[in-house]
């Protein structure tokens, strides 16, 4: 007697195992949206996906590895629109950044030393701001040439890095508003000097 597959107990299979490594990587970005790498625990992550470590560690292997997709999870969040020359357009848009992610960006930079899957990540990031800033300052950039355009574009990342408005924000306590204008400030300061 041949026996027929019943294709439809494969695709609910399936469907019930995409679901069950959705909700492990959901609740591990959640976790990583709060923790550093030590404080998400793979007994938290499997608690809130509603399932066990046993399973966790069956689809993913270790807790690199599921930080690694976590960190995938998150995709290029990217700061926002650009606006060549308006610098307060580009602080407010890079401040709404920051004030969702700006915390979490400390965290994964103070890991990234001891979990090699944010290396990357990170890496990936500092790219991205050098890019934007570079888009969102082209008309000052283009108007310098080489070792000075390089380093104007330098000072601007600087101004407007995730550590000056953690400095601004959490370590002297600004209001969003403040912060934004110490930045502010220093990028029409260099900008003016050119």
């Amino acid at each position: 007697m041949t026996m027929i597959p019943r294709p439809y107990i494969m695709t609910a299979r399936a469907a019930a195992a995409a679901d069950t490594k959705a909700r492990i990587i959901a609740s591990a970005a959640a976790l990583l949206s709060a923790n550093t790498f030590a404080g998400m625990t793979l007994e938290a992550i499997a608690a809130d996906a509603g399932t066990t470590v046993r399973t966790v560690l069956r689809i993913f292997s270790s807790k690199e590895t599921l930080f690694a997709s976590a960190l995938e999870s998150f995709g290029d969040r990217g700061f926002g629109p650009v606006h060549p020359g308006d610098v307060e357009a580009t602080l407010d848009t890079l401040y709404d950044f920051y004030e969702k992610f700006g915390d979490v960006v400390i965290r994964w930079l103070a890991d990234e030393p001891h979990v090699p899957s944010l290396r990357d990540h990170l890496k990936t990031g500092r790219r991205h701001l050098r890019e934007w800033v570079g888009e969102s300052f082209a008309p000052i950039l283009t108007s310098l040439e080489g070792a000075a355009r390089k380093q104007m574009l330098d000072a601007l990342i600087v101004a407007l890095d995730v550590y000056t408005w953690k400095l601004t924000r959490r370590d002297f306590g600004l209001k969003r508003k403040a912060a934004q204008a110490v930045a502010c400030r220093i990028v029409v300061a260099l900008t003016e000097r050119g």
